[in-house]
């Protein structure tokens, strides 16, 4: 029977969740997959510095692959600072033109108005009679002029006036280049493009950092309200803004940047929706940086709305250079190599794990506190979901409660963000034939990750061999497919999947196909090396300064 030993537990604690009541140090958070360096007056350093400034401390082995790509985000940076400059000069001189333009326009249209007031009234009898005149002519023969016409004239004549006045509109500058990164897990994708993320703080204005669950959710809800409220006004216009991915407001002009991780094509909403509003934002100056574990161009192996896609794969390489991660090293794994406590992940499921888990539960609310309660927290789409354990930013589940219930990204986003600590219970061993639970598990791992939870499980084996991928049987899983909803188990997303409708004959056979194991593989991974990770010191060391939980409290205070 093998067991990970506690051991300075009290120690650990102390260094995660004490309060910090002074002023931050100056030494970067880190841990195995992402490195930030905490808010500051001053100019953050570049991505291409700290990640050599880690190699100096001993955080990092060097990796040419890695550098390689810090020095590219590096010169992304550059260019885009530059971008910002000339899009805020842009602006001004927009703005200014607009003005000069309507003050002279309003100017045409006085004199115009004032040269039509001239004359005495004779002419203007004699005008009002031609006019009657040529109405009665032009009834009679309407095929000689078109409505509007003359107005139509005027309007370009004065559009021609104002141009000679006043100049052309001012021309926006080309958006500079982003980045697709791409490579294995592990292999410090996400920790390079964060490290970018937090050097444009104070540099762009519009700036938003997605993982695709999240973003894939923030698209749902944003069409569901826009068809909400169609309906609602019985208009059947559409219109859809893609600027609430970056945050774009009217009154703050500048350059916009998006960094997406983990970009996917897991079902053909993915893929309509990414190739309409990425296409559209790249089209419109925004700048993506976004990681993947598959290049562009074999993200949709099996083919589904082919034209669609090789849109996205053109417009992804117009506007990205795209670069791989060459290394085979799981960084994540190294890491948890050299650590000596790791004491969060409990197994197997026999008494032993059950008593040390509850003893790590008992020390970590009593730190906060000591009161149980059950609470209520919001998802998006008007949802809630009930927490049965909970206790100042403490939570405890079940792995049944979280997968092996209809709950899906959105509610494992709303716990990873109201909740630093999360405690999970029984979690078995995973195949194809818990296929769905196990899928859940991943996107579960994926939000706590993502937000940077600090997590407590047990489990009925170690990590490596938690998720078995063997030929049990395929299950298709309609949970991955569902359109999250205001009504509670959401719909299932018939008017975008692929050709031919879910019925209770079988699926798509592309989407078939592609969960026939081989994207699971990835996942697998993925959580993985996640995992490992998340019971390291220097990903723990991050929990305090980097979940949202304490980043409101220090904001608040």
């Amino acid at each position: 029977m093998k067991m990970k030993k506690i051991t300075s537990i009290a120690s650990l604690l102390h260094l995660r969740f004490t309060r910090q009541t002074g002023i931050h140090s100056n030494k970067f958070c880190v841990n195995a997959a992402r490195f930030y360096s905490p808010p500051s007056s001053t100019k953050p350093p570049g991505p291409l510095m700290q990640y050599r400034k880690l190699i100096e401390q001993g955080k990092l082995q060097h990796d040419p692959n890695q550098e390689k790509v810090a020095l590219a985000l590096e010169n992304v940076l550059g260019r885009l600072e530059q971008y910002e400059k000339d899009m805020e000069e842009y602006h001004v001189n927009l703005a200014n033109w607009e003005k000069n333009r309507e003050n002279e326009r309003c100017s045409l249209l006085i004199r115009e108005a004032e040269s039509k007031q001239q004359g005495d009234v004779w002419t203007s009898v004699n005008k009002h009679r031609n006019t009657l005149i040529e109405r009665w002519m032009f009834r009679k023969n309407p095929e000689n002029v078109e409505p509007g016409v003359g107005r139509w004239v005027s309007y370009l004549n004065r559009e021609r006036k104002l141009d000679s006045l006043v100049g052309r509109c001012p021309t926006a500058p080309p958006a500079p280049k982003g980045l697709y990164l791409y490579g294995n897990v592990g292999s410090g994708k996400t920790m390079l493009m964060d490290m970018f993320y937090g050097a444009t703080e104070g540099i762009v204005k519009h700036r938003q950092r997605f993982h695709f669950h999240e973003a894939m959710l923030k698209i749902n809800e944003h069409m569901h309200r826009l068809w909400k409220n169609q309906v609602e006004e019985k208009s059947l216009r559409s219109s859809i803004s893609d600027k609430f991915l970056v945050d774009q407001h009217a009154d703050q002009r500048g350059a916009s940047i998006l960094c997406f991780d983990e970009i996917q094509t897991v079902d053909v909403f993915a893929i309509v929706a990414l190739s309409g509003i990425v296409s559209r934002l790249l089209s419109t100056g925004t700048v993506l940086v976004a990681t993947s574990n598959r290049a562009p161009w074999d993200l949709n192996q099996d083919g589904m709305q082919r034209e669609i896609f090789q849109k996205l794969v053109a417009k992804l390489e117009k506007h990205c250079e795209i670069i791989p991660i060459g290394s085979e090293i799981d960084y994540r794994r190294l890491i948890a190599q050299r650590s000596i406590d790791q004491v969060h992940y409990f197994w197997p499921l026999d008494g032993n794990a059950v008593r040390q888990l509850e003893a790590m539960w008992c020390q970590v609310t009593n730190h906060f506190g000591g009161k149980i309660i059950s609470s209520t927290i919001p998802v998006m789409f008007g949802r809630t979901l009930e927490v049965p354990q909970s206790c100042n930013g403490v939570a405890r589940f079940t792995f049944e409660y979280l997968c092996g219930r209809p709950v899906g990204a959105a509610d494992y986003i709303a716990v990873a963000h109201n909740y630093h600590t999360v405690f999970i219970t029984d979690i078995p061993v995973m195949s194809m034939r818990i296929r769905d639970k196990a899928r859940r598990f991943i996107t579960l791992i994926d939000e706590l990750y993502n937000h940077h939870c600090c997590l407590f499980c047990s489990a009925a084996s170690s990590i490596d061999d938690l998720f078995q991928g063997t030929e049990e049987g395929t299950l298709f899983d309609l949970e991955s497919f569902q359109f999250e909803t205001e009504i509670e188990g959401g719909k299932l997303r018939r008017d975008v999947l692929a050709e031919g409708s879910v019925s209770s004959g079988g699926a798509p056979a592309g989407i078939v196909s592609m969960l026939s194991g081989q994207e699971e593989l990835f996942a697998f991974r993925r959580a993985v090396s996640r995992l490992i990770e998340m019971q390291t010191p220097l990903y723990l060391e991050g929990v305090h300064s980097l979940h949202p939980y304490f980043r409101n409290s220090t904001k608040n205070m």
